[in-house]
Order: C-alpha cells, then sequence, then structure tokens
C-alpha cells in the first residue's frame, strides 16, 4: 500500500518570511524546509505521493507550489490559495489552471482561522468565492478553530457541490482534555455528505512536551465514528509536526488509533478519491 500524506507544507524564507512563526515555542520551526527534506523521510515511513498546502495569504506561493508538484514525484496535488472575496476569482482559477503544473491544483485553503469574525465563511463575498471553486472542480481545506465549526457547518449546508476538508480535525482542545462542543460540532459538519475529516496537526493541539496516544484517542474516536473512514485521510502536518513528533511518529499513530481493516482507507483510498490524485 501506498501511504498518501494528504498534508504538509514547505517553506523557503530567503523567499518569503512566515510571519506566522514568532514566538519561542515556535523557534524550531523559524528555518527552511524543503521537498528536499521531506523526500528522505517521507519514503522511509513508506509514504509515495502527498499534498502540499499553502501556508501564507500570499498569491505567489500556489504558482510556486504548482511548479514544484511539476518537478517532484512525490507531490501529487497541491492545496494553494487565492482571494475569494476578488471579482475576479473565476478568472483566477482558470489562470492558476493554466500555469506549469497547474494540472496538480486540487484545492483551495485561506486562513480562517486567523478571521476575527467567526462567520467569515458566511459572508456573501466569501460564499461566491466558494462557489466558485466549486464550479472549477476543486475542494476546499478548512483550517478553522473549534468555535468556527458551527459557520463550516452551514457553509457546506448551503454548498452541497463544493467538498469541504477538515483540516487537524478543527483543533480539538487536546490539551485541555475537554471534547464539548467541539465534539457536537464535527458531528453536525460529518452529517454533512459533502464533508471530510483530516487526521493531521493533533500531535501539536496536545502537549508538545508530554503528549501520550491515550490523549488524543477520544478525539480520532468521535471523528471516526462521525465520519467513517471512507471520509477521513492522513496528513501529517510537517514540519508543524516536528514541534512535538517527527514525520514517521504521525504516521504511526495513526496506524496505532485506527484499526488495520480502515487503514488503507484512511491512509490511500480517501484523499486519493478526494483531490484526484
Amino acid at each position: 500500500m501506498t501511504v498518501v500524506d494528504a498534508h504538509h507544507h514547505v517553506w523557503d524564507l530567503s523567499v518569503r518570511d512566515q510571519d506566522w512563526i514568532s514566538g519561542p515555542e515556535l523557534k524550531p520551526l523559524r528555518r527552511d524546509f524543503t521537498i528536499e527534506d521531506l523526500e528522505p523521510e517521507a519514503g522511509a515511513a513508506g509514504v509515495g505521493r502527498t499534498v502540499l498546502v499553502q501556508t501564507v495569504t500570499v498569491a505567489e506561493e500556489t504558482p510556486e507550489f504548482l511548479a514544484l508538484a511539476a518537478t517532484h514525484d512525490l507531490v501529487a496535488g497541491v492545496v494553494g490559495w487565492t482571494d475569494l472575496t476578488r471579482p475576479g476569482v473565476v478568472d483566477e482559477l482558470a489562470r492558476l489552471r493554466e500555469l506549469p503544473g497547474g494540472q496538480y491544483l486540487k484545492g483551495i485553503r485561506h486562513q480562517v482561522q486567523g478571521e476575527p469574525d467567526p462567520e467569515w465563511l458566511l459572508r456573501p463575498d466569501v460564499r461566491r468565492g466558494l462557489a466558485a471553486v466549486a464550479d472549477a472542480g476543486l475542494v476546499y481545506d478548512l483550517v478553522v478553530l473549534p468555535h468556527q465549526l458551527p459557520a463550516c457547518v452551514r457553509a457546506a449546508a448551503a454548498l452541497p457541490g463544493l467538498t469541504f476538508v477538515l483540516d487537524h480535525l478543527g483543533k480539538p482542545p487536546v490539551a485541555s482534555g475537554e471534547l464539548e462542543p467541539w465534539a457536537s460540532d464535527l458531528r453536525a459538519l460529518a452529517a454533512l455528505p459533502n464533508t471530510v475529516g483530516k487526521l493531521s496537526g493533533l500531535v501539536t493541539e496536545a502537549d508538545l512536551a508530554s503528549w501520550t496516544v491515550a490523549d488524543l484517542r477520544p478525539y480520532i474516536d468521535v471523528a471516526l465514528a462521525a465520519f467513517g473512514p471512507d471520509r477521513l485521510m492522513y496528513g501529517s502536518d510537517w514540519p508543524v509536526c516536528t514541534l512535538a513528533a517527527s514525520y514517521g511518529d504521525t504516521l504511526d499513530l495513526t496506524r496505532d488509533l485506527t484499526s488495520p481493516h480502515e487503514h488503507e482507507r484512511i491512509l490511500t483510498t480517501t484523499a486519493t478519491r478526494v483531490y484526484d490524485l
């Protein structure tokens, strides 16, 4: 089985600053992380294909990622960024598809977690942009905080033709051990057939230094019951995961917290289908 890592990043600080990397806790991330760094780690873990995901809301990043995908066999898809609120979003998505590597564009993401309006996804201009993403045959990755999940439910219900992929399971409060209201809101989102969950980024929602498999199990169990293995996919969230776990550890953790009969779907099939890899 060829494992698909459905969520990782790369960046070169000499090309562009990553202004979100600030403070002592994130200091280990304040260096370059390239696809050449990832390739041997992915190979050692049995990962044969990946999805490269945007990191900053800068228009130039997505064309760079598409060009990278065109020259590296490991990257099978790109989730990029574009301004969903711009009047010309339809034309911009078409332009991206025509660039070198444009065939690797599989989805769009915006840092909704940084928007002060908890209902940003429901704004009319954003909804028009999301409809354009659907019309382009792309998916939409949700990077949100738990209090934003109700808006995700309403957005997904309003746009049944668009597949919404919930990155990091909506960042549940693993460190505190609380389940509600995150669990109820996740179930409401998963009740909609055009939604998918991503088992990614959970180790960095736990205590970075002392997390255990047991800490994460309740959240994985909620997601499995809500989405089922046919609508869950694995993502390493490399290199952010390295704050708490190695690349291989994230894959081992996913295997440990799911059943062997679910592995092929969670580790390969769901991402391949959803992102059309």
